[in-house]
C-alpha cells in the first residue's frame, strides 16, 4: 500500500493547488483579468447566484487565478480556506465588518499597526462596536476582561512596531470558552515561521504586501480560517462592505513571490539575528527588541510558537526623539520607508511617521516611545547593513561625546 507523502512548506509554496496539465502545460498560472464571466444559459447563471454550481460570476467574488492563490495560501497557513484581498487593511476591515455588529465588543492588544488602530477607533467604534484595549501579553488579563459581549479578540504577534509577543495557544484556550473568535495578524512571521490556526486561532490575517510578495511591487492581503467564515467574509465584508478586490496582476505577482518565501525568510532571519546582536552591544542603543536574543523577555514563548525569530527588529536609542530622527536621516544604504519584508533593508521612526496621528497619551498607552525605531532587515550582505547602522549611530552620538564605538571585525562603509 502506498503511503501518501505530505509535502513540505517549500513544495507547497511552489506547487499547491496548481496542475500545469490543466492549463495547456503553462508552468506559471495564467493571469485572469476578466471582470465578468459568461454563462451558457440563464438557468446556469441563476444556479451560480444560488451557489448551486462553481461557475465564476464576477471578479469581485473571485477568479480562477485568485482561487489558485487562495488554495495555496490556505495550505501554507494550514487553514481550511483563505480569501485574498486588495490590501492587508482590506483583509482586516472585510473580516471585522463581517464578524461584529453594534453592541458587540472587540478586545484588542495594546500595540497595533497604526491603521488597524484607526479603523477600530474611527470606524467600528463610531458604528456602536465597543473597543477595549488590554495587555494581551499576559493571558490572565484577557480572563479578567472577556465577557459574553466579547465577540472577537484581536492581536498581532510579534506586534507592530515594538515586537511584543502574545501566547496564541493560551488566548485560544480562553476564547474557546466563549462565543468569541481569536484573530491574529501574522504579517511579521509569515506562515513559514508561525501558524496561528494550528495554535488555536480562528482567523489569521496578513498584509501580503510585505514578506509574501517580498519585492515591494504589489499591494495585497489575505485572511484564512474556516470555509464558513471565508464564505461569510467574501459575500459580505468583501462583496458588500469594502469591495477590496485583488487584481489579477497582483495575484500573479503574489504567486511568484510565494515561490521564494522560504528562501528569503531564512536569509531575513539570519541577517536580523546578526544585526540584533550588533545593536544589543552598542552603547548608543538603549533597548533592542528581537525574539532571537537570549535576553529578549519573551524568548521562551518565541521558541515555543515561532520556528525562527523573524526579520523585524525594534530598538530604542539612548537619546531624544530628535536624535532618533537624525539617526534615520544619516543612513546611506538603508532606506527610510514604511512597509517591510522587502529585499531592501527599510527603517522608520514610528512616532514621527506611521503612528504620528497618535496623541502623546495614545503613544504612551500603546507602548510606543519617542525614540523607538522599526527596522526591517533586508537581504543585502549583513556586513553592509551593520556598517551603515554603525556610521549613522556614530555620526549622531560620537560627535557630541567624543567617544567612538567600533565593534571588532566590522568593515565600515566608506
Amino acid at each position: 500500500m502506498k503511503v501518501k507523502h505530505e509535502a513540505n512548506f517549500a513544495t507547497l509554496a511552489i506547487h499547491a493547488a496548481y496542475d500545469a496539465k490543466q492549463h495547456q502545460g503553462a508552468l506559471t498560472p495564467p493571469v485572469h483579468i476578466s471582470s465578468t464571466y459568461a454563462f451558457e444559459s440563464v438557468e446556469q447563471g441563476g444556479a451560480a447566484f444560488q451557489g448551486e454550481n462553481d461557475r465564476y460570476i464576477y471578479a469581485r467574488l473571485g477568479s480562477p487565478s485568485q482561487h489558485i492563490l487562495e488554495q495555496r495560501l490556505a495550505a501554507l497557513e494550514q487553514a481550511e480556506a483563505a480569501l485574498a484581498t486588495a490590501s492587508g487593511m482590506g483583509a482586516i476591515t472585510a473580516t471585522l465588518w463581517s464578524m461584529v455588529k453594534p453592541g458587540d465588543e472587540i478586545i484588542a492588544d495594546l500595540s497595533l499597526y497604526g491603521c488597524t488602530f484607526s479603523f477600530l477607533e474611527h470606524g467600528l467604534k463610531t458604528f456602536g462596536v465597543k473597543i477595549s484595549y488590554v495587555d494581551l501579553t499576559e493571558p490572565e488579563n484577557l480572563k479578567h476582561h472577556i465577557s459574553s459581549q466579547t465577540k472577537l479578540v484581536y492581536s498581532e504577534s510579534p506586534s507592530n512596531p515594538n515586537m511584543r509577543l502574545i501566547d496564541i495557544a493560551a488566548l485560544a484556550e480562553i476564547t474557546g470558552q466563549y462565543d468569541c473568535k481569536l484573530m491574529i495578524d501574522n504579517t511579521y512571521c509569515t506562515p513559514y515561521l508561525q501558524n496561528p490556526i494550528v495554535l488555536g486561532a480562528d482567523l489569521v490575517v496578513h498584509s501580503a504586501t510585505k514578506y509574501l510578495g517580498g519585492h515591494g511591487d504589489l499591494i495585497a492581503g489575505f485572511v484564512a480560517g474556516s470555509q464558513e467564515d471565508m464564505d461569510r467574509i467574501r459575500m459580505f465584508g468583501l462583496k458588500d462592505m469594502t469591495g477590496a478586490v485583488i487584481s489579477g496582476f497582483d495575484v500573479s505577482l503574489l504567486l511568484r513571490g510565494l515561490k521564494t518565501l522560504h528562501v528569503r525568510m531564512d536569509r531575513h532571519c539570519e541577517n536580523a539575528q546578526k544585526v540584533a546582536a550588533y545593536l544589543a552591544q552598542s552603547p548608543h542603543v538603549k533597548n533592542t527588541y528581537y525574539p532571537g536574543l537570549t535576553d529578549f523577555p519573551q524568548q521562551p514563548l518565541a521558541s515555543k510558537q515561532m520556528r525562527q525569530a523573524g526579520g523585524m527588529i525594534a530598538l530604542e536609542l539612548n537619546g531624544t526623539k530628535e536624535q532618533s530622527a537624525q539617526f534615520v536621516n544619516q543612513l546611506q544604504m538603508i532606506m527610510c520607508a514604511v512597509s517591510l519584508g522587502d529585499a531592501e533593508t527599510l527603517i522608520q521612526h514610528p512616532a514621527s511617521m506611521t503612528h504620528s496621528t497618535y496623541t502623546e497619551d495614545e503613544l504612551s498607552a500603546h507602548l510606543i516611545s519617542p525614540t523607538l525605531i522599526r527596522l526591517s532587515v533586508g537581504l543585502e550582505h549583513v556586513d553592509d547593513i551593520i556598517a551603515d547602522l554603525h556610521q549613522a549611530l556614530e555620526s549622531v552620538f560620537s560627535a557630541a561625546s567624543g567617544n567612538c564605538f567600533s565593534p571588532s571585525g566590522l568593515a565600515i562603509l566608506a
